[in-house]
């Protein structure tokens, strides 16, 4: 494991743990996040199994190789050597390289529209498992994780307003004690941008540059230091690329930070 995971419980917490869980699946009987059928009593409670029945987990994409060595998109074939991808051949792209967990379709892709756009942050917990998938790529395996720092890819303050959280920084909050790795808020947003959702590549590029920077902090509140870190960046969902590409310039060229990798819990 490339993470310390989280912290060692005492016997009498893993008792008082196991007896609050058992009182809570009499009171409130789990079931699947994505189809509503009930889960089995003895289900497990941490991984996919614990959010997923045993049908919805059959219809997860998990990204397997080969896939894009920059952008991490799946490609089918016989392929053994590295390669790019047609989006990301020809570019230069300020994060190191992007890995995420399943594809974003199927069961994932209702649960992340549900929990970004229906603002049902109980589903953060089955997001953050399918976050934690996308550190078991070899290149992060070979790394001390623990060492890291989470970043969260920023709202701009309005929209998160209207929204009433940034679904980034809940997956990092749930990642966070799940792995041991630590988080932190170091970027904003200056101005709104339209919905990448409708751009094409070009334009999503356009519509994105120069708008992210170091957030700012009170006094007594300092602004982590990144100047030398690794960085995990993290968001929900991949598509293009340009986004992740726009934070990870402001993260090296004005935070100094040494690598960005990117990671998501699905990959558009």
């Amino acid at each position: 494991m490339s993470y310390p995971g989280p912290p060692a419980s005492t016997w009498l917490q893993l008792r008082w743990a196991a007896a609050r869980e058992a009182a809570l699946d009499v009171l409130y009987p789990r079931t699947c996040r994505a189809c509503d059928v009930p889960l089995l009593a003895l289900a497990p409670r941490t991984g996919m199994s614990a959010w997923l029945c045993k049908t919805c987990l059959e219809g997860l994409d998990r990204i397997e190789p080969p896939y894009c060595s920059v952008c991490g998109e799946a490609f089918d074939g016989a392929m053994t050597a590295e390669f790019r991808c047609w989006n990301c051949t020809g570019r230069r792209i300020a994060f190191d390289f992007a890995v995420a967990g399943f594809k974003a379709v199927g069961p994932l892709r209702e649960l992340v529209h549900s929990f970004k756009y229906s603002r049902d942050l109980s589903l953060r917990g089955v997001l953050a498992e399918a976050l934690r998938h996308a550190l078991d790529d070899p290149r992060l395996a070979a790394e001390d994780l623990a060492n890291w720092l989470l970043v969260p890819v920023p709202l701009h303050f309005l929209r998160e307003r209207r929204r009433e959280f940034n679904q980034s920084w809940e997956l990092c909050r749930m990642l966070s004690p799940l792995t041991g790795i630590p988080a932190a808020q170091v970027l904003r947003r200056t101005r709104m941008t339209r919905t990448q959702a409708r751009l094409e590549r070009k334009q999503r590029l356009e519509n994105l540059h120069g708008v992210f920077a170091l957030r700012h902090c009170f006094p007594w509140l300092p602004r982590p230091d990144v100047k030398g870190r690794r960085i995990l960046l993290v968001d929900d969902v991949l598509t293009t690329g340009a986004t992740a590409h726009e934070c990870a310039k402001v993260l090296k060229q004005q935070g100094g930070a040494e690598k960005v990798v990117v990671i998501t819990a699905t990959r558009g």
